[in-house]
């Protein structure tokens, strides 16, 4: 056996076989849920802001944030467009019925809508209609979240790793509690948590347009994404160790690529260091200033 056949171990390039990604739900859910609390205690707030979509992400996060914090302590938000369905609105309500927590509705066609009619118009690229349409809903969860409440992410690792997401915008939050947690990861803890059946079987979509999906768009399933980056992030296998063990090479050239060129979504500002103690670089508070 060769040293990269060795290095793989069992890999299962199968994306219909999720038993590398399988996780304690229960473990997992304690531990997320501590997470919230502590983290939102830390920071001196008592309360989080959540954006609530319909989707599945969005769905576990306000479960975690209930339990956490208690039902009464968390603002769901559902920002639709004029494009935003009927079912997500539906599907929102359906998780703030189930999981106790106040739902609002906050629409953002009027904002966006204006916003192109002077710069762009019709003629705007639908992306770029997308990327604000993200960043206005997030300036509206910091806006409600005033002056005691947290904004909560719901970004996945998945979406965290390939760069899909708006900087500043959906990726954008003040304590992530599902950011390690893969996509497929993410299904099995919400049917563990009681997400309703019907969000977590619905296929995954922003609404940026008509007919969008997120595996549309990107071109690979998630089931297929997870796999992989199991074993390039995860298990830190090269890209030959994974060809060899029988992941597509295109496929894997794409998505290391994808996670190379979005890594300055998921960390702050690089800031150029002028002094002697520089934020981000040689301070990193708590871990070098501890408290009075």
């Amino acid at each position: 056996m060769t040293e990269s056949l060795a290095r793989t171990g069992v890999i299962r390039p199968d994306p219909k076989d999720p038993s590398p990604l399988r996780i304690d739900e229960a473990l997992v859910r304690k531990m997320l849920v501590s997470f919230v609390r502590d983290e939102t205690v830390k920071a001196g707030l008592k309360r989080a802001v959540i954006g609530v979509s319909g989707g599945i992400d969005s769905a576990v996060t306000a479960a975690l944030a209930s339990e956490a914090l208690g039902p009464d302590n968390v603002l769901g938000l559902f920002t639709p467009y004029r494009r935003s369905s009927d079912e997500s609105r539906l599907h929102a309500q359906a998780v703030s019925k189930a999981f106790g927590f106040r739902l609002e509705e906050v629409p953002i066609t009027k904002q966006v809508d204006a916003y192109f009619a002077d710069n762009g118009g019709d003629t705007a690229d639908r992306i770029r209609v997308g990327n604000k349409m993200a960043r206005e809903r997030k300036s509206i969860e910091y806006d409600r979240s005033w002056p005691d409440g947290i904004v909560i992410g719901t970004s996945n690792k998945t979406e965290l790793l390939l760069g899909y997401g708006t900087q500043f915008g959906d990726m954008a939050a003040g304590i992530n509690p599902v950011g390690d947690l893969y996509k497929t990861q993410l299904r099995e803890l919400a049917a563990h948590l009681g997400i309703p059946a019907e969000i977590v079987r619905k296929a995954p979509t922003a609404e940026l347009w008509e007919g969008q999906t997120d595996e549309g768009e990107l071109g690979f399933t998630y089931a297929e994404a997870d796999l992989l980056l199991y074993h390039m992030v995860d298990r830190r296998l090269r890209p030959a160790e994974l060809v060899a063990a029988g992941f597509d090479p295109k496929l894997v050239t794409r998505i290391r690529e994808m996670v190379r060129r979005s890594h300055y979504k998921r960390v702050m500002p690089i800031i150029a260091k002028v002094s002697l103690r520089t934020v981000g670089h040689d301070f990193l508070y708590p871990r070098d200033w501890e408290a009075d």
